[in-house]
């Protein structure tokens, strides 16, 4: 049983945690939050796995308007491409929205409908 959840489709590996120490040459001891108290924070190397994190994921935090709790609002800043969606019965058509504080690959396609409602300026031409 892997941290509560048992099977084969249970999470290989759990979280980024900082080492503390190195206990010996091949287990390190980490910092576990309180969810893990019924793990021992000592680990042998070959159970964990280095955490590299992906430079273009990475956000700047300067003008991103971050609240208290720790969240933002998120703003469209221009549609990209349109489409129509051809269902069996009906049409659907999307747009591919650039929001504030992502890349363009980040774009996503939303309901055009859904957009037009709720936000009017970014059709107005």
């Amino acid at each position: 049983m892997r941290f509560g959840r048992k099977g084969k489709l249970s999470p290989r590996y759990v979280g980024t945690y900082e080492i503390i120490q190195r206990v010996s040459e091949v287990s390190y001891e980490l910092v576990l939050p309180a969810e893990l108290d019924f793990v021992h924070p000592v680990f042998h190397v070959s159970m964990l796995k280095k955490c590299l994190g992906d430079p273009a994921s990475i956000l700047p935090l300067e003008g991103l308007g971050v609240d208290e709790d720790l969240s933002y609002k998120e703003e469209p800043v221009e549609i990209l491409d349109r489409q129509v969606k051809r269902l069996r019965n009906k049409e659907i058509a999307t747009v591919k929205v650039l929001w504030r504080n992502h890349l363009v690959d980040g774009a996503m396609w939303e309901a055009e409908a859904d957009m037009r409602s709720r936000y009017p300026h970014l059709f107005s031409f």
